[in-house]
């Protein structure tokens, strides 16, 4: 399995900008989040579609991100790992 490349990253544009909103994630190369200092979660795609690792311990969890539901679910994942102390930023317009 690869990690995604601009063309998959396009198709989760609007999860990458979720992401980028958790002000506790730092994005080092597009698609891939830094969390204090060390690698949280990257994407990667093959045939089955697409999907995301996230560091859970020592550990890397795969989630399918391949629908609405999907891209949900990684996003509490990923606020409930962060330690449900994250809060998305809200932008200058208004949107989250």
């Amino acid at each position: 399995m690869k990690h995604a490349g601009a063309e998959a990253l396009g198709v989760l544009s609007e999860l990458l900008q979720k992401l980028r909103n958790r002000t506790s994630l730092v994005e080092r190369k597009p698609g891939i989040f830094y969390a204090k200092g060390r690698a949280f979660l990257h994407f990667h795609e093959d045939r089955a579609g697409l999907f995301a690792d996230l560091r859970h311990g020592s550990d890397w969890l795969r989630l399918a991100v391949n629908d609405h539901d999907d891209r949900e679910r990684l996003l509490a994942a990923v606020d409930r790992t962060l330690g449900g102390e994250e809060t998305p930023s809200v932008s200058k317009n208004g949107t989250g």
